[in-house]
């Protein structure tokens, strides 16, 4: 944040490895308030992240960020999207592999977003990045379906990528400095 910018922002999250990635990209104070708030269903990250950000501001009331990804795979018209947690807790890296088996495009995209939430306002920063889903997993670095997302351009899943790699390039990563730009220019 900007010398002098002393507001404390709590990230919403229980998820361990997001606020460590996040708190390290952003460089600034992060506080991690483990809350499980529930999410609206929808396919649309933005739309999830909005409502969320609106039902934590309520309980903690405090300026704070949530988080979320999805991943559209283009074969199955977009989806899982936001609801790629609920995909993947069911059949798995190797399951959305095989399922893919049968299309010839195997082309995706991971967005994340992020929403910020002072409670005078709310506002969204995103991060897209095009790939492929890959024949099969590969590498044992990351979280949720890393091990299968090859970015485009790129030989290596970002399962394969050390942590400082994917993160130099991750949808996560983009909508993190757009976040930390604004932060730092105190125009949020």
């Amino acid at each position: 944040m900007a010398a002098g910018h002393l507001v404390k922002v709590y990230f919403v999250t229980s998820n361990k490895n997001k606020f460590r990635e996040v708190e390290r990209m952003l460089d600034s104070e992060l506080v991690m308030e483990p809350l499980e708030i529930p999410e609206v269903q929808a396919l649309e990250v933005k739309e999830v992240v909005t409502e969320k950000a609106r039902k934590a501001y309520e309980i903690v009331k405090k300026p704070l960020i949530v988080e979320d990804t999805g991943l559209y795979i283009s074969a199955l018209n977009g989806f899982p999207g936001a609801l790629a947690k609920w995909m993947f807790g069911s059949m798995e890296n190797e399951g959305v592999c095989k399922m893919l088996d049968c299309y010839k495009d195997r082309s995706a995209y991971a967005e994340t977003c992020i929403c910020f939430n002072d409670g005078k306002r709310c506002r969204v920063f995103s991060g897209r990045v095009y790939g492929t889903i890959a024949r099969h997993p590969r590498g044992g670095g990351g979280f949720g379906w890393d091990r299968i997302f090859q970015p485009k351009g790129h030989s290596k899943t970002f399962g394969e990528m050390g942590m400082d790699k994917k993160n130099s390039m991750s949808m996560r990563a983009e909508a993190v400095l757009k976040l930390k730009r604004a932060l730092d220019s105190d125009r949020i």
